[in-house]
């Protein structure tokens, strides 16, 4: 419910992804987002919490900011530390970048980002390279970040994502 309470606005009206520090929070079912993040109040009082709990968590820091600048990093990253105990896999230690980015700074999340690169662990994996042109664009280093968009433009396969990856590309050539 959380996720799909901002259904509408993952892409634009040409098909573009928007992400979701650029989505229009106005447009999200604020119904959705508070009947969701009920449910996982109930849940995390049973005082087991999996997996799919702390996604949704996850999920309700995201939905429940009242602004992309109010969202809270550092509990997103906690979050994702636990995730990963549950999950350890390579893709929550990417989410789990993402979020050290946004709560540390570009240059820790690309540390992390970089370490994930040296596992080989995503090859092939296009939101590896996504995430690293991101942080890149995000630190000035446009040359290096379009080279990281290249790399997800010849891994991505979905339209959508292909058509945003590619309008980074050029904000940064």
């Amino acid at each position: 419910m959380l996720h799909d309470a901002r259904r509408a606005t993952r892409v634009d009206a040409a098909g573009v992804l928007v992400t979701l520090e650029h989505q229009d929070r106005g447009r999200w079912d604020t119904g959705e987002i508070a009947e969701g993040a009920e449910i996982l109040e109930r849940a995390l009082l049973e005082g087991r919490p999996g997996a799919y709990q702390v996604q949704a968590a996850i999920a309700a820091c995201h939905a429940t900011a009242a602004k992309a600048a109010d969202t809270d990093w550092a509990q997103i990253v906690a979050l994702y530390d636990r995730l990963a105990q549950l999950v350890p896999s390579p893709v929550v230690r990417l989410n789990r970048a993402v979020a050290v980015g946004m709560a540390e700074g570009p240059q820790a999340g690309l540390a992390l980002v970089d370490g994930l690169a040296e596992s080989g662990e995503l090859d092939g994996y296009h939101l590896l390279p996504a995430t690293r042109a991101d942080l890149l664009r995000r630190l000035g280093r446009d040359g290096e970040a379009a080279d990281a968009y290249r790399q997800a433009l010849d891994l991505a396969a979905n339209d959508s994502e292909r058509r945003y990856l590619a309008g980074r590309l050029a904000e940064v050539s």
